[in-house]
């Protein structure tokens, strides 16, 4: 059952359209579709607010496609990350409305276009190297039904940049930063707005930052108060908690 579907449902039960025994058999049905090689989670939509997220990693273009046909089918909206091209002309050739984000690495099939919510997400990045994973950030977001602003190559080897472009920063709801390197521009941030801030780490960097265990740890460790940390190069994670956070100050 989608979310639609449930809340139709639920509005007919109130309106007496329907009998309480078939509102309980509609939601015993079984929230998980059997593709013998992935379990689907088909009621993730119901718990969490967005239907189950695609990992393409590691998983055969084949795989990927027949996963998201069965959530599309029921909820209309797939996102896939961390594709290859491969994956993204399978995906492509089954769906017309598939489109491919390359630099974010992911995939978005859409029967129509959310509602955005008020307010902003922004999603700042150090340096032009970390745009992969900022793109992820975005495409994330944007498709569970945020506006964001992308604030591109600000880092704190020349931080004036930064300061130009404050106001839309401190104007978002939540803000994520992306960084590589030492990772210190997350605290630069976190210590001039009041909203929350996301910190993502990537692994762009010389020999010692360790394919972003330096930044990982510069943040985990950051003085800044308030500032939480994904994983390193976890452009997803950040866009989904941003959303989460968003639809809290929409609300």
């Amino acid at each position: 059952m989608t979310t639609t579907e449930a809340v139709k449902l639920l509005e007919k039960f109130r309106a007496g359209g329907v009998g309480r025994d078939q509102v309980l058999r509609a939601f015993q049905a079984a929230p998980v579709a059997d593709l013998g090689f992935a379990q689907v989670d088909t009621h993730r939509a119901l718990r969490r607010g967005f239907p189950e997220v695609i990992f393409g990693q590691g998983k055969t273009p084949a795989q990927v496609v027949k996963i998201a046909a069965k959530l599309f089918e029921r909820e209309r909206r797939v996102l896939v990350t961390r594709v290859t091209p491969e994956h993204a002309r399978s995906l492509r050739r089954h769906f017309k409305r598939a489109v491919y984000h390359e630099l974010a690495r992911c995939v978005t099939i859409e029967h129509k276009r959310l509602p955005k919510r008020a307010g902003t997400i922004a999603v700042v990045c150090a340096g032009t190297s970390d745009l992969p994973v900022a793109e992820e950030a975005g495409v994330t977001a944007e498709i569970m039904g945020n506006r964001v602003e992308r604030i591109t190559d600000v880092g704190v080897a020349g931080v004036h940049r930064l300061f130009g472009r404050l106001d839309a920063i401190q104007r978002a709801n939540v803000t994520i930063v992306v960084a590589g390197m030492e990772g210190a521009l997350p605290s630069v941030v976190a210590g001039l707005v009041s909203k929350p801030v996301i910190a993502v780490p990537t692994s762009v960097g010389y020999g010692a930052s360790f394919s972003g265990l330096a930044p990982l740890l510069g943040m985990l460790n950051s003085c800044a108060s308030g500032l939480t940390v994904v994983n390193i190069d976890n452009g997803f994670g950040a866009g989904y908690a941003a959303s989460q956070i968003n639809a809290l100050a929409a609300g």
